[in-house]
């Protein structure tokens, strides 16, 4: 599972760092890729990683939409960017994907937060996460 992780963290990063270049997902994916393949010292982007990625940004309006509606006293815009970025990512793997248990995704969501974030935030992107589970069969819609 180190590999899933470790693919997490990199769609993390992407996301983030798309977020603060204000650049798609996509633009900031297809940078990491080249560089991996011109630079040895970056490593590949793996296939889960750009599944992430590519999922989230196929869903990117209705992530948001969940995200500012069920945030509650927090607009997306006044949230600290890793949280708002940690959110992002784990509310994809949540709502549309199937194959990883739901509390791997929220664990591995309050990591990513308890090693980029402020002491708030784990217990912020855990409760969250935790609303979108219990709603998940009424939040895929598209």
């Amino acid at each position: 599972m180190a590999a899933r992780n470790t693919a997490r963290k990199r769609a993390f990063q992407i996301l983030f760092e798309a977020d603060q270049r204000g650049e798609s997902v996509q633009t900031v994916l297809a940078d990491w890729m080249r560089h991996s393949r011109t630079d040895t010292r970056q490593p590949p982007v793996s296939e889960y990683t750009m599944q992430l990625v590519e999922g989230y940004a196929d869903h990117a309006d209705r992530i948001e939409d969940l995200i500012a509606t069920y945030a509650v006293d927090w607009t997306i815009d006044r949230m600290p960017v890793v949280d708002r970025n940690i959110l992002r990512l784990g509310a994809y793997e949540l709502v549309w994907v199937d194959e990883t248990p739901d509390a791997v995704v929220i664990d591995e969501a309050v990591q990513l937060a308890k090693e980029f974030s402020t002491d708030d935030s784990p217990s912020f992107v855990n409760g969250l996460l935790g609303r979108f589970k219990d709603l998940k069969p009424s939040l895929r819609r598209d």
